[in-house]
């Protein structure tokens, strides 16, 4: 049998009175906490070793199953819908090209400083 109260005696008084106030309900959850972490077993270090390698071993047959499906779908994409390089459009001629941003900037200090020079020697 159970040991914890039935779900009608939960958050009354021992007496089966009225519902207890906030406080005894949280004191109540508590007492459950603990009753509950009592029946907790911790595992042996074997069992948890064991444990462990289980998970590992899954971990990887998922891992070489994903890896599978995602090879097998990917090859029949490419062989229902092309590998995409066979036809590839042709481009148009290019436009003319404009002038590179960094060619305007350099005229610009020339200019400067033979501005500079100029002024160097009317004064």
């Amino acid at each position: 049998m159970s040991q914890t109260p039935s779900q009608e005696d939960q958050g009354r008084s021992p007496d089966g009175g009225s519902p207890r106030g906030p406080i005894g309900k949280v004191w109540l959850f508590l007492r459950q906490v603990f009753d509950e972490i009592k029946k907790v077993v911790v595992p042996t270090r074997r069992e948890l070793t064991n444990y462990t390698l289980v998970v590992l071993v899954f971990v990887v047959i998922v891992i070489l199953l994903v890896t599978g499906l995602d090879r097998v779908f990917g090859t029949a994409a490419e062989w229902v819908f092309g590998d995409g390089a066979a036809e590839a459009p042709a481009q148009e001629a290019p436009l003319e090209e404009l002038p590179a941003e960094g060619d305007a900037e350099e005229e610009a200090p020339a200019d400067d400083a033979e501005q500079g020079q100029d002024d160097g020697e009317d004064s």
